[in-house]
Parts: C-alpha cells; structure tokens; sequence
C-alpha cells in the first residue's frame, strides 16, 4: 500500500502480494524464473527499489544499478532457511544492497563542468541537514505520533497510578458494541448518581476537559423542530457520587494508531475496589436494559430504537379487527407460553415456540404484531426486531448474533416480518441450525410473517418443531369491514366538520367486498384528496388547518372530512359519491393485476 501511495505507477495487486509474502515464503518461489518475468521485477527495476529482508540463505534481493543486468542466481542450500545451521552453510553468500552515498558539500561550485547539478544537490542536502525552528504545534504532534507503539491506555493508567498513588485504579470501557458496556455519564443523566466537572487551578496551561459541540438535526422538520446541540467528550475528569460513595472519574477517548473507530474507557479511582465494581454491575445493568425502546437488528448490528417502541406504544388488540375466535386464539398463545415455564420443563420438551403469520398484504399480520408488543411489554417481555440480515460479514454472521442477542435476553420476543425475504436459500440451512441445534433457545418465542408463504422453504413452513402454528390472514369479511369503517367513525366523532352517519358505513363496506384492509384505507386517503382538490379549485372556504380535512389516525388511518349534511339520501354525501370513483379504480387495478 505504502507503493501505492509513493509512486504514480500503480503496483499490481499479485505483485503486492509477492512483496508482502517475499520474507516468508521458500526462495524458490521469490527467486524464480517466473518471477523475473512477473511484473513486480518490471515494477521494482523500473522504479529503482531497494528491497531489503530477514537475512537468511537467499540474502538480500537487490536492484542491479544496470537495469539491463539480470537478477543474480541464489544457491538453495539443503537446511532449513530458519535454522541457524543455515547461515553456516558454505553456500551462504549474502550479496550487500548497495546505497547510494550522500554527496559531500562541493567546496567551489564551479571545480568540475558537472558543477551546476553537483552544486544543487550537494545545498539541498546541506539544508535539509541543519536543524531549524519548528512550531511547538508540529512538534508535539510529531512527537505524538511518533511513538514505537501508541497504547493511550497504558499512557493515562501510568500517569493516574503516579497522581495517585494511594487509590485504586479501574479502567471500565464505555463500549463494547451491541448494546454491552458501561455508560457512568448516561447512568448518572438516568437519575441513579450524579457528577460535576473537576477543573484544574488557574493557571494551568492545559484545557481541563476537551469536547465537541455538535449539531444534531432533527429527526422530522415537519413540527417546526430546528434540532439541538450535543456535546461529545473526548477528555473529562468528574467527581462522581453514588450511593454515597465518592469515585474520581477520567474519561479519556484514545483512537490509538490509525484506526477512525473510538475507544472510549473510563479510569475509575477509589479506596478499595470493592464500591467500584458494584457500581460498574449496576450502571453496566443499567446500560443493557431497554429504556422505552426496542432492539432492532439492521446492517449487520444491534441499536435500540426509541422510534419504533413509539410507534406500537398506541397498538391495542381492542383496535384490530380480527375474527373473534382468532383474535383470542392469538393472545393466549403469546400468554400461555411465557407463563408456561414449569409446564414445559416438566414435560421435557425445549420452552421456545414459533408462529407464522401470513396472508394478502393489508389485512392486520403488522398491526397484529404491535399490538402483541406492547402487550408483552407490559408484562416486562422485550422485543427484538429484525430488519434485514444484510451486514458487512455477512448473512450468516447476522443470524449468529440474532440468536445471540435473542439467548441473552430471553425470555423475549423475536419479530422476523417477511420471512421469505429474510431467510433466502443461501443461508436457509444455517438458519434452521440455530432455531433448533445444539444451543438452547429456551424462552423464545419467535413470531414471521410473510405475504407468500408458498416461498417458504418446507423446512421452515411444514415443520412444527420450528413454526408450530400458522395463522391466515384473509380479507375481511362484510361484518369486519363494517366495524373498521365504524372504527374510522368513532375515531372521528368529535370534530364537528366530519358528516359520517351509520349507513355509509354499511354502504361502504358492501362494495368492498374482495379489499383488503389496506385497499380500503387507500379508497378512504384518495377520496379524501379528490375532495380536498374540488374544494380548492371551486374556491369554497378551506379549513384552516391540514387537522380540519384530516386527522391522524391509529396505524397511519385517515379521517375523511365531508361537510355534507346528513338527509338520509347518500347520494348526496360528497364522501360516498367520490369514495365510489376510488373504490371503482381499485377494484380496475386489481382485475389488471389478476
């Protein structure tokens, strides 16, 4: 790589693995005659490259100062090249890399015709000779970087054990990936400690603390939200108090060598270690545990997720139109399993359990699933969420820390939506070997969905020890259609410019007969913007807000405002006449798709 970067010739990635592999590998194949026609010798003559290794039998590979010249033959002894026994060997002949020594300072630069040139290079290196000054900035940084090795831990552990010799020193990393560590900062903001900043004397010529102000945007403009600042520490000191116990507290981020990723630790110094490592248990409890916020699996990691614990925190099984029977079928099952520990140790059989949810798309498996996770997280049950297996080392490396993650916090609940994207044939067997190998996934209760359970794989689908129910999803029936339109109805009662009486939503849900959830919903959204538009274009009085013509519903449903009065003739309700066009579109759309 160091080639790479020096020369404007890139080198080929073979010969940079010969160059790399040269010190380790038999001479025979560095020293061959396919390798005085590989590119590397074309590379390394053409640029006039020292190469200089471990002295061994081969010796030293050089340059020839005529580029003409052809690379030297080397004896191949008949000992270990390693051995010691081997530099001994009578044909052990090392051949010196020649240097080209430095030009002495010419004395008269007119003495010789070659004057001009000889005189040039002999004040350059006079000059690059003779120190000068150099700003105290560059030095230190120089002298930073330049250290044989950088260990930023062992630089702050010796310089605090010196400060204080009398205390106990413990070095507790913030991080360690995947939602493992210990946070003091954020525990102490979490109402369980509290902290101040210990600044140094005046005088001191150094910052007491170095952070970084950051703006963070915000997450949606839409609420005239402008974002905010934060504030990142990368060196702190802080007298820390818990439980009435005192605790000096570095925070030191050392990035050592070239590596971009932080390595933020905390040096915890104390009388005895005893208080310390009950405090590092508790804020380190304390920082795995879910504060109002779900596990979600994505690009290869697991990060928690305040948004989607918002957005089934409203779920409610009271609000899912679902077939009676099934609806209750569906809360026992989740209920029974985790209250059935005993029952199933005593039965001897593992205590884990898989559904499938599946069906057309739109008819309540997603709704099904919030309303369960918030269920459970009343009871105490976290969720895990899985997006997608996509990451940097791979599917398989994803599923590995999936059940990983799902082992350490069981008993729990494990969401994989749209199954047949998730697990494709390529990682199928893999898989199916951790739902059911040799690790125990004892406390599981892994829930999947899925739109076309045809492209399962039988093992995942026929297979009750794996998935042992499957639950369909049909499109809802006339009397379920007519409870979700009265759904929209209650939830639109109080504002007094919506006009949806109890026949329109008999009307409505007898020529929806084939949609799906979702094709009703948007027969609702399109009328609702046709109407919207005619009022505009025929200069009728607008509300005065966005809420007067819409109202944000749960899951995303939109309230229709029609300003019609209610005379029994529903011919004229604006609502049905355009609802009527909508539903008559879809219904022409979904004849074409069939």
């Amino acid at each position: 790589s160091n080639l790479r970067r020096t020369t404007s010739n890139p080198l080929p990635r073979s010969s940079a693995a010969e160059l790399i592999l040269a010190p380790f590998v038999s001479p025979q194949l560095f020293i061959s005659n396919s390798f005085l026609r590989s590119p590397i010798r074309t590379f390394v003559t053409s640029h006039n490259i020292h190469i200089a290794h471990r002295p061994s039998p081969i010796a030293a590979c050089r340059t020839p100062a005529d580029q003409t010249d052809k690379m030297p033959p080397f004896p191949m002894p008949p000992h270990d090249i390693w051995s010691q026994d081997a530099f001994q060997h009578p044909s052990y002949n090392p051949i010196p890399i020649p240097r080209r020594p430095h030009p002495k300072p010419q004395a008269n630069a007119s003495s010789s015709s070659n004057s001009s040139s000889s005189s040039t290079r002999a004040n350059v290196n006079t000059r690059s000779s003779e120190p000068g000054p150099s700003d105290a900035v560059t030095k230190e940084f120089f002298k930073h970087s330049s250290a044989k090795r950088v260990n930023t831990d062992a630089l702050i552990s010796k310089a605090l054990k010196e400060q204080y010799p009398h205390l106990e020193l413990v070095v507790v990393p913030e991080s360690l990936g995947y939602g493992n560590g210990c946070n003091l900062l954020a525990y102490a903001q979490g109402g369980n400690a509290t902290f101040e900043v210990i600044d140094d004397k005046d005088g001191s010529n150094l910052p007491s603390s170095l952070d970084w102000l950051l703006y963070l945007p915000p997450s949606r403009r839409m609420d005239g939200n402008l974002g905010g600042l934060a504030t990142i520490t990368n060196f702190g000191k802080y007298l820390y108090k818990w439980q009435g116990h005192e605790f000096i507290v570095y925070l030191v981020d050392g990035r050592d060598g070239v590596m971009p990723y932080p390595i933020k630790n905390y040096y915890i110094l104390a009388p005895q270690t005893y208080h310390v490592d009950q405090l590092v248990l508790s804020a380190g409890k304390w920082s795995s545990d879910l504060h109002e916020e779900v596990w979600v699996f994505d690009q290869g990691y697991w990060q928690k997720s305040h948004e989607l614990f918002k957005s089934f925190r409203d779920a409610s099984w009271e609000n899912v139109i679902l077939d009676a029977d099934m609806k209750k079928a569906l809360i026992e099952d989740h209920l029974s399993f985790y209250n059935s520990k005993e029952t199933y140790q005593s039965l001897k059989v593992p205590w884990k359990r898989g559904l499938i949810y599946y069906g057309p798309p739109g008819n309540g498996k997603t709704i099904s699933i919030k309303a369960t996770m918030n269920m459970l997280f009343q009871k105490d049950i976290p969720t895990l969420y899985v997006r997608t297996l996509a990451s940097f080392m791979g599917p398989e490396y994803s599923i590995q820390q999936i059940f990983g993650k799902a082992r350490e916090y069981a008993p729990c609940y494990l969401v994989l939506e749209d199954l047949d994207t998730i697990v494709s044939d390529d990682v199928r067997s893999y898989f199916l070997n951790e739902m059911d190998g040799l690790k125990a996934n004892d406390g599981i209760f892994i829930i999947g969905s899925t739109n076309h359970l045809d492209r399962l794989d039988p093992g995942i689908s026929k297979r009750p020890s794996r998935f042992d129910r499957k639950y369909f999803f049909p499109d809802p029936n006339l009397e379920q259609r007519i409870a979700y339109c009265h759904f929209w109805q209650n939830k639109l009662k109080s504002n007094k410019e919506i006009d949806f009486p109890d026949q329109l939503c008999e009307a409505i849900a007898k020529i929806t007969d084939k949609f799906s959830f979702a094709y009703i919903q948007e027969a609702f959204v399109a009328a609702l913007l046709a109407i919207a538009r005619r009022s505009d274009h025929r200069g009728s009085r607008k509300p005065d807000s966005v809420e007067a013509l819409t109202e944000q519903l749960e899951d995303d449903w939109l309230g229709v405002v029609n300003d019609a009065e209610d005379d029994g003739d529903l011919k004229k309700l604006t609502l049905w006449v355009e609802i009527k066009k909508q539903i008559e579109i879809l219904r022409d759309g979904m004849e074409e798709k069939n």
